[in-house]
């Protein structure tokens, strides 16, 4: 690869990094504290359970996402490519990464001495954190101004709440 290839790919993943949409992982943070609430509904079970219930609920809706989005694609413009396929999964990943942190809380959770109950309530508020944090970001990329951005993540703080709330619920 030449250095002006170099430089057109740099240039190339720099314009994406900017139009970022954080959309997916806004909805993937929300998608995975859901996960989390409720398999820990359903009582005590082992941890690598929950990380791979996680991961393949992550992976199940960036594929329907993806089918949508393309399907949506397919009946606008008549034909598909390799180039708007790639591009429209890439865009979608976000819904799977969201998913990461959680189940990384899971699996870090018995270093930090907690039970299963404990790993439960850690990767919820990490997932409503990563969706709060996320929409923040989202905003701010936008060129939102800060009370905007203060609005956005209020909002994402009280759908967090709102899931957390169905755990209270549950549980008792």
């Amino acid at each position: 690869m030449s250095s002006t290839d170099n430089t057109t790919a740099r240039a190339g993943r720099a314009g994406r990094r900017a139009h970022a949409d954080y959309t997916g992982a806004v909805y993937g943070s929300m998608l995975a504290a859901s996960v989390v609430i409720g398999a820990g509904a359903l009582g005590a079970f082992p941890r690598l359970q929950l990380v791979v219930l996680l991961l393949l609920t992550g992976l199940v809706f960036w594929v329907g996402h993806v089918h949508a989005q393309l399907f949506g694609a397919r009946l606008a413009h008549g034909s598909l490519d390799r180039a708007t396929i790639l591009r429209v999964c890439r865009e979608e990943w976000p819904i799977v990464k969201a998913a990461v942190p959680p189940a990384l809380a899971v699996v870090v959770s018995p270093l930090l001495g907690l039970g299963v109950e404990g790993a439960v309530w850690l990767a919820v508020v990490v997932a409503v954190a990563g969706q709060v944090g996320w929409s923040a970001a989202g905003a701010r990329q936008a060129g939102a101004s800060w009370r905007l951005v203060s609005v956005t993540a209020a909002i994402n703080l009280l759908l967090g709440l709102v899931i957390i709330s169905f755990k209270l619920a549950l549980s008792h």
